[in-house]
């Protein structure tokens, strides 16, 4: 089993930055993805980057050059640098891990992200 553990949500003005920190605990040896989605009020959730072992990173439109991902594969934790804030990236992050590309992916409990004057 995977466990996953997110931290750095808050409130933040427009245009303010976050990290986000994800730490995996359990079965792990070698995690093949690691990956931020969100979710907004009524909408779908949503991938905002993703990054895998070999370090290919993917990333959501609406968050290129704002975002970036990085990863310690020693230490299994993965953060979301977020800057230049907006209303629209108000949102519970979740982070998300695979073992293989194989697997279903392991979620974390979530962690709100609110920016607002």
């Amino acid at each position: 089993q995977v466990q996953l553990v997110e931290s750095g949500g808050g409130l933040v003005q427009p245009g303010g930055s976050l990290r986000l920190s994800c730490a995996a605990s359990g079965s792990i040896s070698n995690i093949y993805m690691m990956a931020w989605y969100r979710q907004a009020p009524g909408k779908q959730r949503e991938l905002v980057a993703s990054m895998s072992k070999n370090t290919y990173t993917n990333y959501a439109d609406s968050v290129k050059g704002r975002f970036t991902i990085s990863r310690d594969n020693a230490k299994n934790t993965v953060d979301l640098k977020m800057n230049s804030l907006k209303p629209e990236d108000k949102a519970i992050y979740y982070c998300n891990a695979q073992r293989t590309i194989f697997e279903v992916p392991h979620w974390g409990q979530g962690t709100q992200v609110t920016v607002s004057s």
